[in-house]
Protein backbone atom coordinates (compact mmCIF):
# COMPACT_ATOMS: atom_id res chain seq x y z
CA UNK A 1 0.00 0.00 0.00
CA UNK A 2 0.95 3.84 -0.88
CA UNK A 3 0.00 6.60 0.86
CA UNK A 4 0.57 10.25 -0.79
CA UNK A 5 3.29 13.08 0.18
CA UNK A 6 1.38 16.34 2.21
CA UNK A 7 2.62 19.93 2.78
CA UNK A 8 0.26 22.66 4.21
CA UNK A 9 -3.20 24.13 3.32
CA UNK A 10 -1.72 27.83 4.35
CA UNK A 11 1.29 29.11 5.55
CA UNK A 12 2.15 29.39 9.41
CA UNK A 13 4.19 32.25 10.94
CA UNK A 14 5.17 31.31 14.90
CA UNK A 15 7.14 34.22 16.48
CA UNK A 16 9.41 33.48 19.99
CA UNK A 17 13.04 33.52 21.01
CA UNK A 18 15.67 30.86 20.40
CA UNK A 19 16.52 28.66 23.06
CA UNK A 20 20.87 29.56 22.59
CA UNK A 21 21.07 32.58 20.21
CA UNK A 22 18.36 34.50 22.71
CA UNK A 23 17.32 36.06 19.64
CA UNK A 24 13.79 37.25 18.52
CA UNK A 25 12.83 35.37 15.82
CA UNK A 26 10.00 34.82 13.38
CA UNK A 27 9.45 31.44 11.73
CA UNK A 28 7.12 30.89 8.64
CA UNK A 29 6.25 27.50 7.72
CA UNK A 30 5.22 27.59 3.97
CA UNK A 31 3.00 25.03 1.52
CA UNK A 32 5.81 23.54 -1.14
CA UNK A 33 5.07 21.69 -4.14
CA UNK A 34 5.46 17.98 -4.43
CA UNK A 35 9.15 16.34 -3.61
CA UNK A 36 10.65 19.20 -2.44
CA UNK A 37 11.38 18.04 0.81
CA UNK A 38 11.51 19.88 4.35
CA UNK A 39 14.10 22.91 3.54
CA UNK A 40 14.95 26.57 5.38
CA UNK A 41 15.45 29.51 4.33
CA UNK A 42 17.35 32.08 6.14
CA UNK A 43 15.51 35.69 4.82
CA UNK A 44 17.37 37.63 7.02
CA UNK A 45 20.93 36.66 5.44
CA UNK A 46 22.13 38.28 1.98
CA UNK A 47 21.00 35.98 -0.89
CA UNK A 48 18.95 34.23 1.39
CA UNK A 49 20.20 30.79 1.86
CA UNK A 50 18.29 28.01 1.45
CA UNK A 51 19.15 24.76 3.84
CA UNK A 52 17.95 21.00 3.27
CA UNK A 53 16.94 19.53 6.14
CA UNK A 54 19.40 17.03 5.65
CA UNK A 55 22.28 15.21 7.95
CA UNK A 56 25.22 15.71 5.66
CA UNK A 57 24.67 19.53 6.31
CA UNK A 58 25.15 19.35 10.26
CA UNK A 59 27.76 21.11 11.79
CA UNK A 60 26.98 20.87 15.39
CA UNK A 61 25.19 18.52 18.21
CA UNK A 62 25.96 20.46 21.44
CA UNK A 63 22.32 20.30 23.07
CA UNK A 64 20.50 20.83 19.90
CA UNK A 65 21.38 19.98 16.39
CA UNK A 66 22.32 22.70 14.10
CA UNK A 67 22.49 22.66 10.41
CA UNK A 68 24.71 25.13 7.80
CA UNK A 69 25.29 25.56 4.14
CA UNK A 70 28.32 28.03 4.57
CA UNK A 71 28.27 30.85 6.85
CA UNK A 72 24.65 30.06 6.71
CA UNK A 73 23.14 28.24 9.64
CA UNK A 74 19.93 26.92 11.47
CA UNK A 75 20.30 26.04 15.33
CA UNK A 76 18.39 23.88 17.49
CA UNK A 77 15.82 22.38 14.48
CA UNK A 78 14.59 19.36 15.82
CA UNK A 79 11.66 20.21 17.74
CA UNK A 80 10.00 21.87 14.60
CA UNK A 81 11.45 18.52 12.39
CA UNK A 82 9.89 16.74 15.09
CA UNK A 83 6.38 18.33 14.52
CA UNK A 84 6.35 18.12 10.93
CA UNK A 85 7.29 14.17 10.77
CA UNK A 86 4.40 13.72 13.54
CA UNK A 87 1.99 15.61 11.41
CA UNK A 88 2.85 13.66 7.96
CA UNK A 89 4.41 16.46 6.54
CA UNK A 90 6.59 15.63 3.40
CA UNK A 91 7.15 19.20 1.61
CA UNK A 92 7.73 23.03 3.56
CA UNK A 93 9.55 25.64 3.14
CA UNK A 94 10.58 27.12 6.90
CA UNK A 95 11.37 30.62 6.45
CA UNK A 96 13.78 32.51 9.52
CA UNK A 97 14.77 36.18 10.00
CA UNK A 98 16.71 34.29 12.84
CA UNK A 99 19.31 31.81 12.86
CA UNK A 100 16.91 29.44 15.42
CA UNK A 101 13.38 28.29 15.45
CA UNK A 102 11.31 29.48 18.61
CA UNK A 103 11.77 27.57 21.45
CA UNK A 104 8.23 28.31 22.83
CA UNK A 105 7.41 26.03 25.73
CA UNK A 106 10.16 23.93 24.87
CA UNK A 107 8.06 21.18 23.31
CA UNK A 108 6.93 20.85 19.64
CA UNK A 109 3.12 21.43 20.74
CA UNK A 110 2.57 24.82 19.42
CA UNK A 111 4.23 23.83 15.93
CA UNK A 112 1.18 20.75 16.21
CA UNK A 113 -1.67 23.35 17.13
CA UNK A 114 -0.43 25.24 14.15
CA UNK A 115 -0.33 22.70 11.76
CA UNK A 116 -3.60 21.60 12.84
CA UNK A 117 -5.37 24.82 12.45
CA UNK A 118 -4.60 25.66 8.86
CA UNK A 119 -4.59 21.77 8.02
CA UNK A 120 -2.74 19.48 5.52
CA UNK A 121 -3.30 19.20 1.99
CA UNK A 122 -2.82 15.79 0.52
CA UNK A 123 -0.75 16.18 -2.44
CA UNK A 124 -0.42 13.06 -5.60
CA UNK A 125 2.66 12.12 -5.51
CA UNK A 126 3.39 9.12 -4.01
CA UNK A 127 5.57 8.79 -0.63
CA UNK A 128 9.03 7.27 -1.23
CA UNK A 129 9.45 5.42 2.23
CA UNK A 130 12.81 3.76 3.37
CA UNK A 131 11.85 0.11 4.51
CA UNK A 132 14.56 -0.92 6.79
CA UNK A 133 14.89 -4.72 6.03
CA UNK A 134 17.86 -5.46 7.42
CA UNK A 135 19.07 -4.53 11.19
CA UNK A 136 20.73 -1.01 11.12
CA UNK A 137 22.80 -0.36 14.22
CA UNK A 138 25.21 2.41 15.86
CA UNK A 139 26.47 1.79 19.28
CA UNK A 140 29.21 4.04 21.42
CA UNK A 141 30.45 1.38 24.16
CA UNK A 142 32.11 4.44 25.93
CA UNK A 143 28.34 6.56 26.26
CA UNK A 144 26.37 3.58 26.38
CA UNK A 145 24.41 4.52 23.59
CA UNK A 146 23.09 1.52 21.33
CA UNK A 147 20.61 2.33 18.61
CA UNK A 148 19.40 0.08 16.18
CA UNK A 149 16.12 0.45 13.61
CA UNK A 150 14.52 -2.98 12.81
CA UNK A 151 12.32 -4.18 10.12
CA UNK A 152 8.96 -3.38 10.62
CA UNK A 153 5.73 -2.07 8.63
CA UNK A 154 4.89 1.09 10.56
CA UNK A 155 7.11 3.16 12.09
CA UNK A 156 7.56 2.52 15.95
CA UNK A 157 10.06 3.75 18.47
CA UNK A 158 11.43 2.96 22.04
CA UNK A 159 13.80 4.98 24.12
CA UNK A 160 15.26 4.43 27.25
CA UNK A 161 17.28 6.82 29.25
CA UNK A 162 19.15 6.44 32.73
CA UNK A 163 20.40 9.79 34.11
CA UNK A 164 21.75 7.96 37.57
CA UNK A 165 19.24 10.34 38.70
CA UNK A 166 17.31 10.11 42.40
CA UNK A 167 14.65 12.45 40.77
CA UNK A 168 14.40 10.97 37.14
CA UNK A 169 16.40 7.40 37.46
CA UNK A 170 15.65 5.03 34.63
CA UNK A 171 12.56 6.29 31.93
CA UNK A 172 12.00 4.64 28.70
CA UNK A 173 9.32 5.83 26.19
CA UNK A 174 7.45 4.48 23.35
CA UNK A 175 5.52 5.54 20.58
CA UNK A 176 3.49 2.40 18.83
CA UNK A 177 2.14 4.48 15.59
CA UNK A 178 3.60 8.24 14.40
CA UNK A 179 0.04 9.29 14.10
CA UNK A 180 0.23 9.60 18.26
CA UNK A 181 2.53 12.01 18.07
CA UNK A 182 0.41 14.93 18.68
CA UNK A 183 -1.57 13.41 21.49
CA UNK A 184 1.07 11.31 23.10
CA UNK A 185 4.35 13.16 22.45
CA UNK A 186 4.51 16.74 21.16
CA UNK A 187 3.49 18.43 24.44
CA UNK A 188 6.46 17.12 25.67
CA UNK A 189 9.60 19.60 27.16
CA UNK A 190 13.17 20.02 27.00
CA UNK A 191 14.97 19.22 30.17
CA UNK A 192 18.61 19.74 31.97
CA UNK A 193 19.70 19.02 34.79
CA UNK A 194 20.61 22.18 37.47
CA UNK A 195 24.44 21.06 37.49
CA UNK A 196 24.37 21.68 33.35
CA UNK A 197 22.99 25.34 33.70
CA UNK A 198 26.20 27.52 34.50
CA UNK A 199 28.02 25.31 31.88
CA UNK A 200 25.83 26.11 29.49
CA UNK A 201 25.48 29.64 30.58
CA UNK A 202 29.78 29.80 30.09
CA UNK A 203 29.61 27.67 27.12
CA UNK A 204 27.00 31.05 24.95
CA UNK A 205 24.09 28.72 25.47
CA UNK A 206 20.48 29.22 26.73
CA UNK A 207 20.67 32.75 26.14
CA UNK A 208 16.39 32.33 25.33
CA UNK A 209 16.48 30.10 28.43
CA UNK A 210 13.69 30.66 31.05
CA UNK A 211 12.26 28.28 33.68
CA UNK A 212 8.74 28.17 31.75
CA UNK A 213 10.37 26.62 28.61
CA UNK A 214 12.59 23.69 29.69
CA UNK A 215 12.12 21.19 33.21
CA UNK A 216 15.02 21.94 35.01
CA UNK A 217 15.93 18.45 37.59
CA UNK A 218 17.31 19.08 40.69
CA UNK A 219 18.79 16.46 41.76
CA UNK A 220 21.06 17.88 44.83
CA UNK A 221 20.60 19.99 48.19
CA UNK A 222 20.43 23.86 47.31
CA UNK A 223 20.93 26.75 49.30
CA UNK A 224 18.47 29.81 49.27
CA UNK A 225 21.26 31.85 48.00
CA UNK A 226 21.58 29.76 44.44
CA UNK A 227 17.94 29.89 44.07
CA UNK A 228 18.60 33.64 44.49
CA UNK A 229 20.98 33.17 41.83
CA UNK A 230 18.68 31.53 39.52
CA UNK A 231 16.20 34.18 39.42
CA UNK A 232 18.65 36.82 38.82
CA UNK A 233 19.83 34.57 35.90
CA UNK A 234 16.42 33.83 34.60
CA UNK A 235 15.15 37.36 35.90
CA UNK A 236 12.70 36.09 37.97
CA UNK A 237 11.22 37.72 41.38
CA UNK A 238 11.65 34.45 42.73
CA UNK A 239 12.58 30.27 42.12
CA UNK A 240 11.88 27.28 43.96
CA UNK A 241 12.24 23.52 44.12
CA UNK A 242 9.31 21.04 44.45
CA UNK A 243 10.02 17.47 44.23
CA UNK A 244 13.42 17.92 42.58
CA UNK A 245 11.63 20.20 39.44
CA UNK A 246 12.95 23.97 39.85
CA UNK A 247 10.30 26.54 40.22
CA UNK A 248 7.28 24.49 40.70
CA UNK A 249 7.10 23.14 37.24
CA UNK A 250 4.57 20.17 36.93
CA UNK A 251 5.59 17.25 34.34
CA UNK A 252 2.87 16.40 31.82
CA UNK A 253 3.67 12.68 32.22
CA UNK A 254 5.24 10.59 35.06
CA UNK A 255 8.33 9.99 31.92
CA UNK A 256 8.41 13.46 30.49
CA UNK A 257 11.88 13.47 29.82
CA UNK A 258 11.87 10.14 28.35
CA UNK A 259 9.34 11.39 25.93
CA UNK A 260 11.24 14.08 25.25
CA UNK A 261 13.87 12.19 24.05
CA UNK A 262 11.77 10.36 22.03
CA UNK A 263 10.49 13.54 20.21
CA UNK A 264 14.73 14.47 19.51
CA UNK A 265 15.14 11.28 17.71
CA UNK A 266 12.02 11.51 15.76
CA UNK A 267 13.20 15.16 14.90
CA UNK A 268 17.20 14.27 14.43
CA UNK A 269 16.06 11.81 12.14
CA UNK A 270 13.89 13.49 10.19
CA UNK A 271 17.38 14.16 8.66
CA UNK A 272 17.77 11.05 6.99
CA UNK A 273 15.63 13.00 4.36
CA UNK A 274 12.72 10.21 3.53
CA UNK A 275 10.03 8.63 5.58
CA UNK A 276 11.09 5.30 7.50
CA UNK A 277 9.17 2.15 7.87
CA UNK A 278 11.15 0.95 10.84
CA UNK A 279 11.01 -0.25 14.72
CA UNK A 280 13.35 2.33 16.18
CA UNK A 281 15.23 1.18 19.28
CA UNK A 282 17.13 3.38 21.49
CA UNK A 283 18.92 3.57 24.39
CA UNK A 284 20.65 6.76 26.42
CA UNK A 285 20.36 8.69 23.03
CA UNK A 286 21.47 12.06 21.90
CA UNK A 287 21.87 14.54 19.24
CA UNK A 288 25.16 13.57 18.82
CA UNK A 289 24.16 10.01 18.69
CA UNK A 290 20.95 10.46 16.87
CA UNK A 291 22.81 12.06 14.36
CA UNK A 292 25.53 9.32 13.74
CA UNK A 293 22.72 6.69 13.38
CA UNK A 294 20.89 9.24 11.16
CA UNK A 295 23.70 9.05 8.89
CA UNK A 296 23.76 5.18 8.94
CA UNK A 297 20.31 4.58 7.97
CA UNK A 298 21.15 7.47 4.93
CA UNK A 299 24.14 5.68 3.96
CA UNK A 300 21.60 2.47 3.48
CA UNK A 301 19.15 4.29 1.73
CA UNK A 302 22.00 5.25 -0.42
CA UNK A 303 23.49 1.69 -0.80
CA UNK A 304 20.25 0.35 -1.47
CA UNK A 305 19.83 2.93 -4.34
CA UNK A 306 22.90 2.51 -6.02
CA UNK A 307 21.89 -1.05 -6.07
CA UNK A 308 18.67 -1.23 -7.28
CA UNK A 309 20.12 1.70 -10.39
CA UNK A 310 23.22 -0.45 -11.11
CA UNK A 311 22.07 -4.55 -10.43
CA UNK A 312 22.06 -6.09 -13.93
CA UNK A 313 22.55 -9.84 -12.71
CA UNK A 314 19.37 -11.99 -11.25
CA UNK A 315 21.95 -13.88 -9.25
CA UNK A 316 20.94 -13.34 -5.69
CA UNK A 317 24.81 -13.86 -4.84
CA UNK A 318 26.05 -11.01 -6.48
CA UNK A 319 25.12 -7.75 -6.10
CA UNK A 320 26.84 -6.18 -9.15
CA UNK A 321 28.17 -8.31 -12.17
CA UNK A 322 30.77 -7.07 -14.65
CA UNK A 323 28.21 -5.30 -16.86
CA UNK A 324 27.08 -3.07 -13.62
CA UNK A 325 30.54 -2.93 -12.37
CA UNK A 326 31.04 -0.94 -15.95
CA UNK A 327 28.00 1.08 -15.51
CA UNK A 328 29.68 1.99 -11.71
CA UNK A 329 33.44 2.24 -12.83
CA UNK A 330 35.23 4.09 -15.61
CA UNK A 331 37.67 1.48 -15.98
CA UNK A 332 38.22 -0.58 -18.75
CA UNK A 333 40.01 -3.80 -20.25
CA UNK A 334 42.85 -4.48 -19.48
CA UNK A 335 42.54 -2.26 -16.53
CA UNK A 336 38.93 -3.25 -15.09
CA UNK A 337 40.36 -5.32 -12.47
CA UNK A 338 37.33 -6.98 -10.63
CA UNK A 339 34.24 -9.09 -11.93
CA UNK A 340 31.67 -8.87 -9.05
CA UNK A 341 30.70 -7.43 -6.40
CA UNK A 342 29.10 -10.08 -3.52
CA UNK A 343 28.35 -8.26 -0.70
CA UNK A 344 27.63 -4.24 -0.65
CA UNK A 345 26.45 -2.19 2.33
CA UNK A 346 26.87 1.49 4.04
CA UNK A 347 30.72 0.04 5.84
CA UNK A 348 31.70 -3.06 4.31
CA UNK A 349 31.85 -4.65 0.51
CA UNK A 350 33.47 -7.65 -1.33
CA UNK A 351 34.64 -7.99 -4.63
CA UNK A 352 35.98 -10.57 -6.98
CA UNK A 353 39.01 -10.87 -8.79
CA UNK A 354 39.26 -14.23 -11.31
CA UNK A 355 43.21 -14.22 -12.11
CA UNK A 356 43.52 -16.51 -15.11
CA UNK A 357 46.60 -17.39 -17.18
CA UNK A 358 45.28 -14.66 -19.99
CA UNK A 359 46.16 -11.58 -18.28
CA UNK A 360 48.08 -9.39 -19.85
CA UNK A 361 50.76 -8.66 -17.28
CA UNK A 362 51.52 -12.56 -17.10
CA UNK A 363 53.21 -11.81 -20.35
CA UNK A 364 56.22 -10.38 -18.89
CA UNK A 365 55.66 -11.02 -15.10
CA UNK A 366 57.58 -13.34 -15.01
CA UNK A 367 58.22 -15.65 -17.59
CA UNK A 368 58.26 -19.71 -16.59
CA UNK A 369 56.89 -18.49 -13.30
CA UNK A 370 53.49 -16.27 -13.66
CA UNK A 371 52.48 -14.09 -10.57
CA UNK A 372 50.11 -11.60 -10.34
CA UNK A 373 52.47 -7.76 -9.28
CA UNK A 374 51.26 -6.52 -5.85
CA UNK A 375 51.09 -3.54 -7.19
CA UNK A 376 48.09 -4.26 -9.60
CA UNK A 377 46.63 -6.24 -6.63
CA UNK A 378 46.68 -3.20 -4.95
CA UNK A 379 44.69 -1.16 -7.91
CA UNK A 380 42.06 -4.16 -8.13
CA UNK A 381 41.80 -3.27 -4.22
CA UNK A 382 41.18 0.31 -4.57
CA UNK A 383 38.61 -0.23 -7.37
CA UNK A 384 36.35 -2.37 -5.07
CA UNK A 385 37.21 0.42 -2.54
CA UNK A 386 36.01 2.98 -5.24
CA UNK A 387 32.77 1.57 -5.43
CA UNK A 388 32.17 1.65 -1.98
CA UNK A 389 32.69 5.37 -1.62
CA UNK A 390 30.80 6.13 -4.40
CA UNK A 391 28.37 5.11 -2.16
CA UNK A 392 29.07 8.23 0.57
CA UNK A 393 27.94 10.80 -3.01
CA UNK A 394 24.07 11.94 -3.72
CA UNK A 395 25.18 11.39 -7.56
CA UNK A 396 28.14 8.52 -8.28
CA UNK A 397 27.77 9.12 -12.41
CA UNK A 398 28.88 12.78 -11.26
CA UNK A 399 32.32 12.54 -9.22
CA UNK A 400 36.15 10.95 -9.88
CA UNK A 401 37.37 8.57 -6.82
CA UNK A 402 40.90 9.60 -6.18
CA UNK A 403 43.42 7.56 -4.22
CA UNK A 404 45.76 9.88 -1.93
CA UNK A 405 47.65 7.34 -0.22
CA UNK A 406 48.10 4.10 0.49
CA UNK A 407 49.85 2.97 3.78
CA UNK A 408 51.27 -0.59 5.60
CA UNK A 409 50.53 -2.46 2.57
CA UNK A 410 51.61 -6.23 3.07
CA UNK A 411 51.93 -9.24 0.60
CA UNK A 412 51.47 -12.27 2.47
CA UNK A 413 51.39 -14.97 -0.52
CA UNK A 414 51.98 -14.88 -4.23
CA UNK A 415 49.30 -15.16 -6.46
CA UNK A 416 49.04 -17.21 -9.51
CA UNK A 417 46.85 -17.74 -12.59
CA UNK A 418 43.65 -19.64 -11.43
CA UNK A 419 43.43 -18.24 -8.11
CA UNK A 420 40.32 -16.24 -7.15
CA UNK A 421 40.93 -12.94 -5.18
CA UNK A 422 38.39 -12.03 -2.75
CA UNK A 423 38.33 -8.43 -1.41
CA UNK A 424 36.73 -7.26 1.18
CA UNK A 425 37.21 -3.00 2.40
CA UNK A 426 35.71 -1.94 5.49
CA UNK A 427 35.29 2.05 5.86
CA UNK A 428 37.00 3.47 8.85
CA UNK A 429 36.11 7.21 8.28
CA UNK A 430 34.69 9.65 5.96
CA UNK A 431 35.27 13.17 6.96
CA UNK A 432 35.12 16.17 4.08
CA UNK A 433 35.06 13.53 1.04
CA UNK A 434 38.30 11.93 2.74
CA UNK A 435 37.91 8.47 2.83
CA UNK A 436 40.14 5.98 4.81
CA UNK A 437 39.20 2.16 4.04
CA UNK A 438 41.21 -1.05 5.78
CA UNK A 439 41.39 -3.89 3.06
CA UNK A 440 42.20 -7.35 2.66
CA UNK A 441 42.55 -9.85 -0.21
CA UNK A 442 42.58 -13.42 0.39
CA UNK A 443 42.55 -16.88 -1.88
CA UNK A 444 40.98 -19.39 -0.38
CA UNK A 445 39.88 -17.94 2.72
CA UNK A 446 44.19 -17.36 2.95
CA UNK A 447 45.49 -13.48 3.11
CA UNK A 448 47.54 -12.64 0.59
CA UNK A 449 48.03 -8.92 0.98
CA UNK A 450 46.34 -6.05 3.15
CA UNK A 451 46.28 -2.33 3.14
CA UNK A 452 44.92 0.76 4.38
CA UNK A 453 43.37 3.38 1.65
CA UNK A 454 42.91 6.64 2.10
CA UNK A 455 41.12 8.25 -0.87
CA UNK A 456 39.33 11.32 -1.85
CA UNK A 457 35.58 12.24 -3.59
CA UNK A 458 35.74 14.92 -7.07
CA UNK A 459 33.29 16.72 -8.38
CA UNK A 460 33.68 16.30 -12.30
CA UNK A 461 33.40 19.87 -13.05
CA UNK A 462 36.51 20.26 -10.53
CA UNK A 463 38.90 17.71 -11.57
Amino acid sequence: MTDKQHTLKEEITISGVGLHTGMLVNMTLKPAPENHGIKFKRIDLEGQPVIDADVDNVIDTSRGTTIAVGEAKVHTVEHTLAALVGMNIDNVLIELDAPEPPIMDGSAKYFVEAIEKVGIQKQNADREYFVVDQNIQYSDPQKQIDMAALPLNGYRMTVMVDYNSPVLGSQHATILDINDFAKEIASCRTFCFLHELEALLKAGLIKGGDVNNAIVVVDRKVTDDELDHLAQLFNKPKVSVNQGILNNVQLHYNNEPARHKLLDLIGDLALVGAPLKAQILAARPGHAANVAFAKKIKAAIRAKKITKQYQTSNNSSVVFDINAIQKILPHRYPFLLVDKVTHFDDKKIIGVKNVTINEPFFAGHFEGNPIMPGVLQLEAMAQVGGILLLNTVENPNDVWVYFLAIDNARFKKPVIPGDQLVFELELVSLRRGICKMNGKATVDGKLVSEAELVASVIPKNKA
